[in-house]
């Protein structure tokens, strides 16, 4: 099969790897129909992250099963499926709590840009389609593997609610879905946190009331502004760094909450706009498992459409100029077509 592999800063390749095979009973052999690439990666695309040596790289996909071993139940060959960025048990008292990502028996993925996918924990990883979906809704279920479960739990750790006033910072896929999600769960009106124009419109045609250009302390200031002075319920950090998780916290009201799912790179949080004020900080890679069902029903039902994040298509083979059009924010996010 074919493959992306990362070498280093700004150099990853399509390279031929040895087909992936059963190895446990609980694997199943999925078959990609489409891929693509996640803001998280380019950490190391941009030399942030180390990458000691060359990588499989990708954590998201959607695609066909091909083959299972003899313990799995629940999917079977020909099915369409979708899993999240980590594979977990879906049985043990950790996933039962619904923190599926924390799974004790949880894995990884040995690159998920790539034509075929070893998934373990198959049973509790996967989940089946039902029927066959209209081509046009794979963008959207490829969604659910990461940008729109994350978003999603930005929300639900911020507490949003029904009526609620949401600030998102980050325009990425991850916030933009992190709209949408605070959109379906009946915020009033979310303030979208971006200065890029083709990312307010998709922010706006998720449900985003408000769009606030300023960053750092004056979109903080915008915020309260917008507020009557009190900020936000519930603020939704899809970025990860130091100055949008401190523009997230002075952007909530006292007593509110701010729903942290950006990749962290931050040593030291800055507990002035917290303690003082009754600010609450919580969130964590998404247990996506636990949002599959209901939101792959919300997209087979026309309810959600996340896949409108992915702005550029591209054959993996051109999976290097997907991670520069990201990194040079010529795109959104890059859907990759094996």
């Amino acid at each position: 099969m074919y493959a992306a592999v990362i070498y280093g800063p700004h150099d990853v390749r399509y390279e031929q790897r040895a087909d992936p095979v059963i190895q446990a009973p609980t694997d199943a052999i999925v078959r990609t129909v489409a891929a693509c690439v996640c803001g998280s990666d380019l950490w190391r695309y941009r030399g942030i992250a180390d990458v000691p040596e060359p990588t499989p790289i990708g954590h998201e996909y959607v695609g066909v099963v091909e083959e299972v071993g003899r313990a799995v139940a629940t999917v079977r060959v020909g099915d369409l499926v979708v899993g999240g960025f980590r594979t977990s048990d879906n049985t043990c008292a950790v996933c039962r709590a619904g923190m599926q990502t924390n799974c004790p028996h949880g894995t990884g993925y040995d690159g998920c840009q790539a034509e075929l996918i070893r998934v373990q924990n198959a049973d509790g990883t996967l989940v089946a389609a039902p029927g066959t979906p209209d081509d046009a809704l794979i963008p959207s279920i490829l969604a659910l593997s990461d940008v729109m479960c994350t978003g999603w739990h930005a929300a639900i750790s911020a507490g949003v609610t029904r009526g609620s006033t949401v600030a998102v910072v980050g325009d990425g896929a991850v916030g933009l879905c992190g709209v949408l999600a605070s959109r379906e769960l009946g915020a009033q009106r979310i303030i979208a946190m971006s200065r890029h124009p083709d990312r307010q419109a998709v922010a706006r045609s998720f449900g985003a009331t408000d769009v606030v250009v300023e960053r750092g302390d004056e979109g903080a200031a915008r915020v309260l502004d917008l507020t009557g002075g009190l900020g936000a319920d519930a603020v939704l950090e899809c970025v990860g760094t130091v100055d949008s998780v401190t523009q997230a916290l002075q952007s909530a009201r006292a007593g509110g909450m701010v729903g942290w799912v950006g990749v962290p790179h931050v040593r030291e949080i800055p507990q002035q706009h917290m303690f003082w004020r009754n600010v609450g900080l919580r969130g964590g890679p998404a247990p996506v498992r636990a949002y599959l069902d209901d939101l792959l029903g919300r997209v087979l039902d026309g309810r959600i459409e996340p896949g409108k994040v992915f702005d550029l298509t591209l054959p993996l083979r051109d999976v290097a100029e997907a991670y520069a059009a990201m990194d040079e924010r010529r795109a959104i996010k890059t859907l990759l077509t094996p």
